[in-house]
């Protein structure tokens, strides 16, 4: 058996991490800010260059700052994408689990759906009819059922920036991701291309419409069919 040392609660990493998480969640450093380097940030914290490395990859696994080469760390955009790698990492054990991926989806896009919905502006529902025009375009002889889901994370990933809420879109972000290769494989199955433009057709008209009802019903009806999909898939 592997030799097994116990851990401390809170590790040197860690409190340095904590340090520098804390002057970015509370805008100390603003998005695009540059950190110090490693030997500064070495010499403030006193500890080795190692233990700083580790704080910065660590933050950048989590999204909080960019790692550029030969360059430095920068604090992150608002709206940067947390990298697939950490999504992977962190969901490891369900990312195949259909049943849970499922439920995770009709709670959390229905209620971004639902709540981006309340307040588009015209230019950002354009963007959603411009995406959904490319899927109704989409050649579906060629059976690129990847490349026709990568329309529709784009038209929900575009939901997920247009909601007031900034956890929502890393949320949708989160979702898009654990999603996707169990969209790919139920979207070989015969309709479910065509359900997938239905609903957002249905979709986008109520948000136009500014009928919040009408978005409602489209959120459930799209759901609706796409567990009777995920059925086919046990």
């Amino acid at each position: 058996m592997v030799k097994i040392n116990p851990v401390k609660r809170v590790t040197v990493t860690e409190q340095i991490m904590e340090q520098m998480a804390s002057w970015i969640t509370t805008n100390q450093l603003k998005p695009g800010d540059k950190l110090p380097n490693e030997r500064l940030l070495a010499e403030e914290f006193g500890v080795n260059r190692g233990r700083i490395r580790e704080s910065l990859r660590a933050l950048a696994l989590i999204g909080l700052i960019t790692i550029k080469p030969g360059e430095g760390s920068y604090v992150s955009k608002r709206e940067s994408p947390i990298p697939a790698e950490t999504i992977s990492w962190m969901y490891y054990n369900e990312i195949n689990n259909m049943e849970e991926i499922y439920a995770a989806r009709k709670l959390i896009e229905s209620e971004v759906y639902y709540e981006a919905s309340q307040h588009m502006s015209d230019e950002e529902i354009q963007v959603l009819e411009d995406i959904l025009n490319k899927l109704k375009s989409f050649d579906k002889r060629n059976k690129d059922s990847e490349a026709f889901q990568e329309l529709l994370d784009e038209f929900d990933l575009h939901m997920g920036l247009c909601s007031s809420n900034k956890i929502y879109s890393k949320l949708m972000q989160t979702i898009v991701h654990l999603r996707h290769h169990s969209m790919v494989k139920i979207l070989n199955i015969p309709g479910a291309m065509k359900n997938s433009i239905d609903s957002r057709t249905m979709l986008l008209a109520a948000i136009k419409e500014r009928n919040a009802d009408q978005v409602k019903e489209a959120i459930d009806l799209n759901f609706t069919r796409a567990k009777q999909l995920y059925k086919q898939m046990e």
